[in-house]
């Protein structure tokens, strides 16, 4: 492997600007090259037909991000991680591009589906466990968007305009947290951060390196540079795709001295790093889970994060009954409707997906009808009758409605939070023949379900569920499986009632006017009423809470709970720590999220969840110290199984670099 000094400036030049779409230089096999691929939620590879075409190869389909953060399972986070990293060394890829960060500001964003969460903590913590399990596999991680890509409006030229403070709480926190994996490689985002392009943002990338630690590459996103010098000078290593413009205006900028030897070398000098790092990653490893080891995984995984938002008793089904299947969801006649659109759109290996045909072979007398098509507008009306004839006859009504590809997408946001107005009328009149109607909804993001919600029985938020979920949504409906994801995001009553949507937008900016106030830090604080709350999420079993003990040691704090099991079947239950500062000295939402565990708890049993807080856990951005800081004075520690059901509560006192208990 050469270093930088045995490579001429020409080289370096040519270095880090990429080659083609998804290689790095090599000089013709002087040095190694790399292979990066999309695919957050399937590896998008693509090859060369005989007649000349570019065709996508069919690869495992995974549930979208947004549904791996409903499981809040760091084991389902490793777990897609390294079944990613199989698909990939099947296909000689070195990086994947992947996973996503960005903060759900606002819940009309097109690419919602391929991030976390609306909450900093969460969406870090499970982009890490998401980058160990690739990257221990042997696969590099690209971390993205850095930073403040929250919505896909003119996301090539608009401004994100963000104080300070928010950037420090907010936006950074996820790719701070998840740098804790050491990811090879970060991707700038496509936006302007107060006024910067995100392939110059310099002072970001500084905090990147020099606080967060991260020590691998940057590369831009896929034609964000507008500037090579300005780029490299900033610190962004590698431009992709390669642009024959920007190399040409690179090599006549450094000729004029505008870019430095040094500041040359040390973009050089990461890149050499970069390829040194994925290849000694690589080497050794093999495929460890068969395709179908992996398909599995994906029902795993959608198992744990489809969320069941409502059930007055109709689930699960009664063995043996009649169920009307309705809507055109149930039956898919295309990929698109289960996932949604972009760079994470993906080939699947198998489409199939019938969930009448699943409830058949699970013993269930069923009846389909389409209802309605998918394009949103135009339903048959004799479809629809004769779905209103079947609702009426049988026990039990499923209608299945959503989003998918053509409402969720990159590179354009959704225009409303509700569904079709077709998918609404279907609802509102199959509940009126049918006393035991269950909803399930297929979206990669929050649903206003306000027309609906108080009509029908029971709702199912399946989300993006990957290859499989027709099985998934069976065992969930008939109780073979327990349900046991919750929200990673609030589900508002309108869009109307987010700040973000409110927040000042022209043409060229988009001002964060609500600063801190994203998500359940708004709704909790203000005490908005909201559809479902962050964290939110039934299941057929019934949990208990109690026997809090806290532990102090200097500037952490241990906090342990007992999650009992009130019912007769075995269940997951998702248990979240909030920290609240009682008299602060700055704006502090009510609530902060600052731990979560998964427990699996038996039948009638009880088990102990200890969590550990650090003394971050109780910090805020100071701006004018510039760093965090812990103000002394009295916290409020609370334990729940939502934002808005907090079962658990205690209070510590915080004095001269200390805990004490109260």
């Amino acid at each position: 492997m050469k270093t930088v000094k045995e490579l001429s400036a020409e080289e370096k030049l040519r270095l880090i600007c990429g080659k083609g779409r998804w290689y790095t230089e090599d000089f013709g096999g002087k040095l190694p090259h790399i292979m990066v691929s999309d695919g957050p939620v399937g590896l998008r590879t693509e090859r060369e037909t005989e007649d000349g075409r570019t065709e996508t190869i069919p690869a495992v389909g995974y549930p979208s991000v947004q549904l791996l953060a409903n499981t809040w399972s760091t084991a389902c986070a490793a777990l897609m991680g390294e079944c990613l990293a199989d698909d990939s060394l099947e296909r000689g890829v070195d990086i994947l591009l992947a996973p996503g960060v960005n903060i759900k500001r606002h819940p009309l964003n097109g690419r919602n589906f391929e991030y976390f969460s609306e909450d900093p903590y969460l969406a870090g913590t499970l982009a890490g466990e998401y980058i160990a399990g690739l990257q221990r596999k042997g696969v590099g991680a690209c971390l993205k968007h850095f930073c403040c890509n929250n919505l896909e409006y003119d996301r090539l030229h608009q401004t994100s305009d963000v104080d300070e403070r928010t950037l420090r709480e907010i936006y950074y926190v996820p790719f701070e947290i998840a740098c804790g994996s050491r990811p090879v490689s970060v991707m700038c985002s496509y936006n302007r951060i107060n006024g910067t392009y995100g392939a110059e943002y310099k002072k970001g990338f500084d905090v990147l390196r020099n606080e967060f630690g991260f020590d691998g590459a940057i590369f831009s996103d896929w034609e964000a540079v507008r500037d090579r010098t300005a780029s490299a000078k900033a610190g962004l290593d590698i431009e992709m795709p390669f642009s024959e413009k920007n190399y040409e205006k690179l090599c006549a900028d450094y000729r004029a001295g505008k870019l430095s030897d040094e500041e040359l070398d040390a973009c050089a000098e990461r890149v050499l790093g970069l390829i040194a790092r994925c290849k000694e990653m690589r080497r050794g490893k093999r495929v460890q889970r068969t395709e179908k080891e992996r398909r599995d995984a994906v029902k795993q995984i959608a198992a744990e994060g489809m969320v069941l938002l409502k059930n007055d008793g109709v689930l699960p089904l009664k063995g043996g009954s009649s169920v009307m299947v309705g809507g055109c969801f149930a039956k898919p006649d295309t990929v698109d409707m289960q996932r949604g659109g972009g760079s994470a759109c993906v080939e699947w290996l198998d489409t199939a997906f019938d969930l009448p045909a699943q409830l058949v072979r699970r013993g269930y007398r069923t009846a389909y009808e389409g209802a309605f098509r998918y394009d949103g507008v135009n339903s048959n009306v004799q479809n629809a009758r004769t779905a209103l004839e079947l609702a009426a006859a049988c026990d039990a009504a499923v209608v299945c409605v959503g989003t998918g590809g053509a409402f969720e997408y990159e590179a354009g946001d959704r225009q409303t939070l509700r569904l079709p107005d077709v998918q609404e009328r279907a609802i509102l009149e199959i509940a009126r023949q049918c006393e035991k109607t269950v909803v399930v909804v297929f979206a990669g993001g929050a649903v206003d379900m306000s027309a609906w919600a108080d009509k029908v029985q029971a709702i199912l938020f399946a989300g993006f569920s990957g290859m499989g979920g027709d099985e998934v949504i069976a065992d969930i409906l008939t109780g073979k499986i327990n349900p046991s994801g919750k929200l990673s995001e609030t589900f508002p009553l309108s869009l109307a009632d987010v700040p973000a949507a409110n927040a000042y937008r022209c043409a060229g900016v988009t001002r964060y006017a609500e600063g801190l106030d994203v998500g359940y830090r708004y709704f909790d604080t203000y005490d908005m009423p909201v559809l479902y709350p962050f964290g939110y999420g039934l299941s057929y079993s019934e949990f208990t809470y109690g026997g809090l003990r806290l532990k102090a040691d200097g500037m952490a704090l241990e906090v342990s709970f007992e999650v009992g099991n009130a019912s007769e079947r075995d269940g997951k239950e998702v248990s979240q720590v909030y920290v609240r500062e009682c008299a602060p000295l700055v704006y502090r939402p009510k609530k902060e999220l600052k731990a979560f565990a998964k427990t699996e708890v038996c039948a009638g049993g009880t088990e102990r969840v200890t969590l550990r807080l650090k003394e971050r856990a109780f910090a805020h951005w100071s701006v004018s110290k510039d760093r965090w800081e812990v103000t002394d004075g009295i916290y409020e520690i609370m334990v729940g199984a939502s934002v808005a059901d907090i079962r658990l509560r205690a209070k510590v006192r915080i004095g001269s670099g200390n805990i004490e208990l109260l």
